[in-house]
């Protein structure tokens, strides 16, 4: 079976990580870049001012990715560059940058996915309270109606929202991303409820704008546990782990059920509510409506999991992993399986249609002396969960794409410029762009996939 003869062989990348431009064509700030401008804040002291200067060499970016044979492209839009005040007027510029990039996208025979958030929210709005006020519903919604009046004609497929995990978790509750600060769990569980309201709420506007039928999907993440092996009671135990919600710490929101199940089903999961009881806003019959909206698939960025066995009375056990078990140049657990075992679950629990909507690692990448990145790292990764995640497909799971983070080295968020995730390599003083071994492998890899 394989994969499918329509499959979606793709690259993603994020809109502050490679666009850099910052305050060019009349763009707003955003609150990463505020944030990347304080002292401390990103690891290698940089900032995402210039990034990959994609805004300016986006057309040698997509001829690339053409050369590559990759026929879609998830990219983000910068809220910012569209409403420089978050709401209000339009800026004209960005409006003419994303619709030259989709044109040039579908010049070159590559289908755009457009997330309209990839945590880079307006500044201005961050300033009136942001997701912690009720408004910044509609805020988003009236955000994502615009994107599709103007893009509608040329593109087909919308992502809402790009893990919200991090952008709550790890911006209002760990700090280490922007704005970097810390609040209450209240506040915090405010947040996310607002966000599924406006992935909800957008959805509506998305549908009531669009100049013709497009698809809508939602790009959470988490680790995604996976049993040690098949048999009922450690495949039972490893599904049990992965929809599980934890216990209150600063990694609370990092789980799949709390941001899925209300999207996906239109409750919330009986174990956070339980755990989170005296930190839970008010949750409405008319709010678990508003975010269960019909959309048309479901995705998740998948890098890595924690295998699973089952203990005593079947509960959950995480099976550790050996001291010198493989890790990537960020020290993430390197485990092929979740991406058989991942989609398997997701599908079964949520029963759409499912895209791996990020996937990829970080290894320490260097020039060779002929010119050439010789990533074999990278390349035994890829062939490794690739496998996994055909043998998913094999066993029947509806997998429809597959987006390899990411396209270029760019500004990785907090950690700067050091991890190099790209299959490409780039040269940030030159902004030349040269392509990994990887990159050849994963053309030569479409390739052969796309023959069967």
């Amino acid at each position: 079976m394989s994969f499918r003869k329509d499959f979606a062989w793709g690259v993603a990348t994020a809109s502050q990580q490679i666009e850099g431009a910052y305050r060019e064509g009349g763009k707003g700030l955003s609150i990463w870049d505020v944030f990347s401008h304080e002292p401390g804040r990103i690891r290698d002291g940089k900032n995402s001012d210039v990034a990959c200067d994609h805004y300016h060499m986006f057309k040698e970016d997509v001829r690339l990715m053409a050369s590559l044979g990759i026929n879609s492209y998830r990219f983000s839009i910068s809220w910012s560059r569209i409403f420089p005040n978050g709401v209000g007027d339009i800026c004209e510029d960005g409006v003419r940058f994303y619709s030259e990039l989709i044109d040039e996208l579908l010049a070159n025979g590559i289908e755009p996915y457009v997330t309209l958030f990839h945590w880079d929210y307006p500044y201005a709005l961050y300033k009136r309270g942001g997701w912690l006020n009720d408004e910044s519903v509609e805020w988003f919604a009236e955000y994502a109606k615009k994107i599709v009046e103007l893009y509608s004609d040329r593109v087909t497929y919308f992502i809402t929202f790009n893990e919200p995990q991090c952008f709550i978790g790890q911006g209002y509750l760990e700090a280490v991303h922007a704005p970097g600060v810390t609040l209450p769990y209240k506040d915090v569980f405010s947040m996310a409820h607002n966000v599924m309201k406006a992935h909800g709420a957008a959805v509506i506007a998305m549908r009531r704008a669009a100049k013709r039928p497009i698809k809508i999907g939602y790009a959470p993440t988490c680790s995604a546990h996976y049993p040690i092996d098949g048999s009922p009671e450690n495949v039972e135990a490893a599904k049990k782990a992965l929809f599980a919600c934890p216990e209150l710490s600063k990694y609370v929101l990092w789980n799949v059920s709390w941001w899925s199940d209300p999207v996906m089903l239109g409750r919330y999961p009986e174990d956070g509510l339980e755990l989170y009881k005296d930190y839970l806003p008010e949750i409405t019959e008319e709010d678990l409506r508003l975010m269960h909206q019909p959309i048309d698939f479901y995705a998740q960025n998948i890098y890595n999991g924690k295998e699973i066995k089952a203990g005593e009375n079947g509960e959950p056990v995480v099976v550790e992993r050996p001291e010198n078990a493989p890790v990537t140049a960020l020290g993430w657990p390197i485990t092929p399986k979740c991406l058989y075992w991942a989609p398997k679950f997701l599908t079964e629990r949520y029963g759409l249609p499912f895209y791996l909507s990020e996937n990829g690692t970080a290894t320490n990448d260097t020039l060779s002396s002929d010119g050439r990145i010789h990533d074999s790292a990278r390349i035994e990764f890829l062939s490794s969960y690739l496998a996994e995640l055909e043998r998913a497909a094999d066993a029947g799971v509806d997998i429809r794409g597959y987006f390899l983070w990411t396209l270029m080295d760019n500004f990785e968020w907090s950690h700067g410029y050091i991890p190099r995730f790209g299959i490409v390599y780039t040269d940030y003083e030159t902004m030349k762009r040269i392509p990994k071994d990887s990159a050849l492998w994963y053309r030569d890899y479409i390739k052969e996939k796309s023959k069967t």
